[in-house]
């Protein structure tokens, strides 16, 4: 059985047509259509049945596919751990992360990393938690970087940093020119949050119903910057992190379209934090990364780091 053919079944049972397998494959479509027949000979199975243009995998074909995939994934592992023991300054970090953290946080930690080990490569993701927590479990990251615990019990979790949240509200809002309130001052407004199923998005409810009350919700995005625009725009206040031009430099522009304000009535921060499998032995070059976050995080960006001006 040819590592190849399993490779071009795994394509062709994730959505690739076979002449599209065939092209990755630099093979012909009549020489994959041959492997692939083959490949049933040899499980004793038809694996897929077409469907109009298309091909499906069958009942039998919906359970190879889990075993091509462990096989592929513990190849790949096993020639990525050889390369490391080879060149230990070399490797892959498979790293999977929040969307709100791709605006600094994971930025940071890959270029302090790659400072010191300019070798190493990266294979970045977004998703959301649920999202997070599939990439684990089906071994397409290595390590996550997610708001809270997953709280599965195959996945270790490390804090890096609590996070403060603010409560954004637009710059012509009647809270605007206060750097403090409470959250149950805007408990009758429109609340412009994350999708179910965000960190940031239970990390608000949460909240909220410390402070007494149900959010309001007039609009459910998939990013916090959309959320920042709208709130900008009038539309609603929202609890995110600080923006980096906020934390930065928060004076350098005299009539900024969003205030963000200190909740004095609710703890407002949210936990991030690095995971990997349990049982799973971390390749070199992952288990460095988490060496630098966690030191990283230790040393710079920690609890108030983020915080507006030092001084709200």
């Amino acid at each position: 059985m040819d590592l190849q053919v399993l490779r071009s079944f795994q394509a062709v049972a994730e959505g690739l047509t076979v002449t599209e397998a065939a092209a990755d494959a630099h093979i012909t479509q009549p020489a994959l259509s041959r492997a692939l027949n083959r490949l049933e000979g040899e499980v004793g199975a038809e694996l897929f049945q077409r469907v109009g243009r298309v091909l499906r995998l069958t009942p039998a074909g919906r359970v190879f596919k889990e075993y091509v995939d462990t096989v592929l994934d513990s190849y790949d592992r096993g020639r990525r751990a050889v390369a490391e023991v080879v060149d230990p300054d070399a490797g892959v970090v498979s790293l999977a992360f929040l969307h709100t953290l791709g605006t600094w946080l994971v930025p940071r930690l890959v270029t302090g990393f790659r400072q010191r080990f300019a070798a190493v490569r990266f294979e970045l993701h977004q998703a959301d938690e649920n999202g997070l927590t599939q990439h684990l479990l089906d071994s397409t990251a290595d390590l996550i970087i997610t708001g809270k615990d997953p709280g599965h019990p195959l996945i270790t979790w490390r804090r890096l940093l609590v996070e403060p949240l603010w409560l954004a509200v637009p710059a012509r809002h009647r809270l605007a020119q206060r750097r403090r309130v409470r959250l149950a001052e805007v408990a009758d407004e429109q609340f412009i949050v994350l999708k179910p199923g965000y960190g940031l998005r239970s990390v608000t409810e949460t909240l909220c119903r410390q402070a007494g009350f149900g959010p309001l919700v007039g609009f459910e995005g998939e990013e916090v910057e959309t959320l920042r625009g709208l709130v900008a725009a009038g539309l609603g206040v929202s609890l995110i992190p600080a923006s980096p031009e906020a934390t930065t430099a928060p004076e350098t522009s005299p009539d900024p379209p969003i205030r963000y304000l200190r909740l004095t009535d609710v703890r407002a921060t949210r936990d991030i934090g690095v995971a990997c499998l349990a049982a799973r032995t971390l390749p070199p070059a992952a288990r460095r990364f988490v060496d630098h976050a966690l030191d990283t995080t230790e040393h710079g960006v920690r609890d108030g780091e983020r915080q507006l001006g030092g001084g709200r």
